[in-house]
């Protein structure tokens, strides 16, 4: 890899990064507003009155009587100025809400890439040494399981097994309700919650990695270093280790990147079953309320985040093998 290089990629993945952005503001701006209904007539109903003078304050509060290009234009000039809106549901700003929001939904799909990425990694590489044997047909059988069931599904029989039957977990939440913690016990309170939530997430990636590593470190393992490594006389552990799994990874950490967008996208349904306070529950009572400017806000929110971790990964991956090119 060429240092020189770095900052030229980096401008160019920057514009791209930008330019993908816009056009997945604009397109869901579009969706969002080719959804049926009336969020004016939406708003009245929750509020109680629905008369047609009512209607039209609305409209013009929200924005809702101008052409949809200029409420497009209003709308990128707020994404530019982080100004996402103002949830009629809520009572506040979107981007308020999204502040408050996203540590808990980073907190569970963080802790449950990690664990995806770790198990089933270390799974993978022990199938791929062990090929043939018991070891190797029990994480294949395993990973076959996790990858087949549906997320709704291992995290309700986790609350039936950890919450309801053996009453280790907790079922629900982020923290325990009415009970004030601070420092440590805090921290252990949010772990404990945290658990069933992140395994369920998680199990379902921890078969993906599983099955690429194994995959991956068997055609590594047919190379023509590998066997020159092994006629020297190299351990076998070293050889697994620095030759097979070292360049297995490089694979592995593209699919990372592609999966820490979709471990997100996926938090919404785990979010909802464990009522879990991050965006993805956010996002599910916004559809439910048609809070419009709230929907947008999350898709903007997740659409960054998806965009900032592919680009890291490209940066690693540059690092990681010097035969990719860092040209602009």
């Amino acid at each position: 890899m060429e240092v020189s290089k770095l900052p030229a990629y980096l401008a160019a993945r920057l514009v791209k990064a930008a330019i993908v952005v816009l056009a997945i503001v604009i397109c869901n701006f579009f969706l969002i507003h080719a959804a049926p209904g009336d969020p004016a007539s939406i708003i009245a109903g929750q509020s109680g009155a629905a008369d047609a003078k009512f209607l039209e304050q609305l409209r013009a509060q929200f924005g809702l009587d101008q052409p949809l290009y200029v409420q497009l234009w209003l709308y990128l000039k707020g994404v530019l100025t982080l100004d996402l809106g103002f949830s009629h549901r809520q009572q506040m700003p979107v981007s308020t809400l999204l502040w408050e929001r996203l540590p808990a939904t980073l907190l569970l799909t963080g802790s449950a890439f990690v664990f995806a990425l770790v198990v089933g990694v270390s799974m993978g590489a022990l199938a791929a040494k062990r090929v043939g044997t018991w070891w190797d047909s029990i994480i294949t059988v395993l990973a076959l399981v996790f990858y087949a069931t549906p997320l709704f599904w291992v995290g309700l029989m986790l609350v039936l097994l950890f919450s309801v039957a053996l009453e280790w977990l907790p079922s629900f939440g982020m923290a325990s309700v009415g009970v004030e913690l601070s420092g440590f016990q805090a921290a252990l309170d949010v772990g404990r919650h945290l658990i069933l939530p992140g395994l369920t997430l998680g199990l379902f990636y921890v078969a993906v990695y599983a099955r690429l590593t194994r995959a991956t470190m068997l055609e590594v393992a047919d190379q023509d270093f590998v066997r020159t490594a092994r006629a020297k006389g190299v351990p076998e552990g070293r050889i697994q280790r620095r030759h097979v799994l070292r360049n297995a990874l490089l694979p592995i950490i593209t699919f990372a990147g592609i999966q820490a967008g979709q471990v997100i996208g996926g938090s919404i349904l785990v979010e909802t079953v464990f009522a879990w306070p991050g965006i993805g529950r956010l996002a599910f009572d916004a559809l439910l309320a048609r809070d419009y400017q709230v929907l947008m806000g999350v898709f903007f929110c997740t659409s960054v985040m998806v965009v900032i971790f592919n680009l890291l990964t490209d940066l690693l991956y540059a690092i990681v093998d010097p035969r990719v090119e860092m040209a602009g």
